[in-house]
């Protein structure tokens, strides 16, 4: 059983039902974003020791992945969906470790975040997770290239909230960052903001595609001024995703936010993450920089989907002693 993960100095503070309030956004402020930078250089050298600067093990180890597990929005977006895919996957969700496996670790009801999938989709998993507190995200905005016309980008917005998305997933246009249209990507965001009402919206900002890493923390910030909830690195179909220095730039951006407003911005790797150990540097790199708060499912997600079988598969062997084979833990 994992020791109480709130006595070691390692370890995350348990899930809080705090309610902070959503980001309104603010006048774009273009001092501000013109004075941010970024010392890439620095930023990869400390990216380089995140992955040996913190070591939790055995009982802690089990329930920072248990964190991990509730942080997860569970993700299909695969030319390929069906109907039965999606309903396996929120069942997955549900339902993310063994039931006798949680019950060992005495993590019986644990979720993940989240599922994530394709607007055509939304009533299949909205349906399939009833009842369960687990929200839908659909990704939206003609996503993933965000090239489609702006009216028709909102209007998918609009249709994924009426068929029950919780959260939305928006792309930004890269070519607003690549040639500094700051005002353009600003009004851009804000409307987008605007069109999800209720719904909390996460901007991609496909950090692979937008060539120094100064542009992605002013990106962050621009983003952020114009009302997301979260930000978030990538789509997952890009060449480069998730990186450690594209995410301590990102979350350096919500730090200053932060420290300038007092609001709360969340923070959403995605793509090619996929081990355990992989998950364990983030939470730690989060820990470090924003502190405890962000390490709720209101404030940080992982977009992923294999992660969870990896997961499964250290908590099986934690248990057990040993390591089962990786077809006994499929997602969907």
């Amino acid at each position: 059983m994992p020791q109480d993960p709130t006595a070691a100095s390692g370890a995350f503070p348990v899930t809080t039902k705090e309610h902070l309030p959503r980001n309104p956004g603010m006048p774009l402020d273009m001092d501000w974003v013109m004075s941010a930078q970024a010392n890439t250089s620095a930023i990869e050298r400390r990216a380089a020791t995140l992955p040996g600067r913190r070591s939790v093990k055995k009982d802690y180890q089990a329930a920072w992945l248990c964190k991990a597990i509730s942080l997860i929005d569970l993700t299909t977006l695969s030319g390929d969906d069906s109907a039965g895919r999606v309903q396996r996957l929120c069942a997955k969700a549900r339902q993310p470790v063994a039931p006798d496996l949680l019950e060992a670790l005495d993590m019986t009801g644990l979720t993940t975040g989240a599922v994530c999938v394709y607007h055509d989709m939304v009533e299949t998993a909205v349906a399939a997770l009833a009842g369960s507190g687990i929200p839908v995200a659909a990704v939206s905005t003609g996503f993933p290239a965000g090239l489609s016309p702006f009216h028709l980008r909102i209007a998918e917005i609009g249709e994924s909230v009426a068929a029950g998305a919780a959260e939305i997933d928006i792309v930004i246009s890269r070519r607003h960052v690549l040639t500094g249209n700051w005002q353009a990507l600003y009004d851009e965001m804000a409307e987008m903001r605007a069109a999800c009402g209720d719904a909390h919206v996460k901007a991609i900002l496909a950090t692979g595609e937008l060539g120094t890493l100064r542009n992605v923390a002013k990106a962050s910030l621009v983003c952020m001024m114009a009302g997301a909830d979260f930000i978030k690195t990538s789509t997952g179909k890009e060449p480069v995703n998730a990186t450690l220095p594209v995410t301590l730039t990102m979350i350096r951006a919500i730090r200053d936010y932060h420290d300038r407003t007092g609001i709360y911005v969340g923070y959403k790797p995605a793509g090619g993450i996929s081990k355990a150990k992989d998950a364990l540097v983030y939470l730690s790199m989060i820990k470090d920089e924003l502190g405890d708060r962000w390490l709720q499912p209101d404030l940080f997600r992982f977009g992923a989907s294999s992660l969870l079988g990896d997961i499964e598969r250290q908590l099986e062997h934690h248990v057990t002693g040993s390591y089962s084979a990786s077809w006994r833990h499929a997602i969907g």
